[in-house]
């Protein structure tokens, strides 16, 4: 009779335990977010909120240009040809080429730089090297950093499917130019040298080569 009486006492305990967590904690359907997965309706055209947000503006390129401008556009079309593509990355690999580019023409180490410039530019450069050496000339330059960078415009020819991404650059190094006896006949080791350049980098998009050449420099 007792054993009757505690298991009674017990399921009784339990029950009012049971109903109290049950006001306190909720119940499935009352307390937590249903998992929703597009119907048939809303991939017709009703599409659900996550879908909304994938198909509004490329941040990574409107960061860098204006929504729906010419540049907004010819960088879209090369990411539709190779998906790999990002801008952002491209402007710290075109930040890394300029200085590397940059300083190798002052040291007139071109041989070093040749795969990433074009033929037109490897001509110029040459010939400025080439001038100094004939005049006994000799460049001590130091690179101390690009101040500021932008993306100042972009194209892409779909015949070709080639790119071109211009970037405008404001850099500042230090740069003597010496004579034959070492003497100074340009520049100053204390004096810093600010300048803007713009450079324009090509690519084939659809071709397996991920490297962009510079073609054209100017201020």
């Amino acid at each position: 009779m007792n054993s009757l009486i505690e298991i009674l006492v017990l399921a009784g305990i339990a029950v009012f335990l049971f109903v109290r967590l049950r006001g306190v904690l909720g119940t499935r359907e009352g307390f937590e977010k249903p998992v929703v997965r597009p119907s048939q309706d809303d991939r017709r055209g009703n599409k659900p909120e996550l879908e909304l947000v994938k198909d509004g503006p490329d941040l990574d390129i409107t960061d860098h240009v204006s929504e729906g401008s010419a540049a907004a556009i010819a960088l879209a079309s090369m990411k539709r040809v190779d998906p790999t593509f990002n801008v952002s990355e491209f402007l710290g690999g075109a930040r890394a080429a300029y200085e590397m580019i940059l300083m190798a023409f002052e040291n007139g180490d071109l041989a070093s730089i040749k795969p990433f410039i074009s033929e037109e530019v490897y001509e110029a450069f040459a010939y400025v090297v080439e001038d100094r050496k004939r005049k006994g000339l000799t460049v001590d330059a130091t690179f101390i950093g690009i101040s500021d960078m932008s993306l100042a415009s972009a194209e892409f020819h779909e015949a070709g499917k080639e790119a071109e991404i211009s970037v405008r650059f404001k850099s500042e190094m230090t740069s003597v130019v010496r004579d034959n006896a070492g003497d100074i006949v340009e520049g100053s080791e204390k004096e810093v040298k600010r300048q803007k350049d713009t450079w324009t980098f090509m690519r084939q998009m659809d071709s397996g080569d991920p490297n962009w050449k510079l073609v054209a420099t100017g201020e």
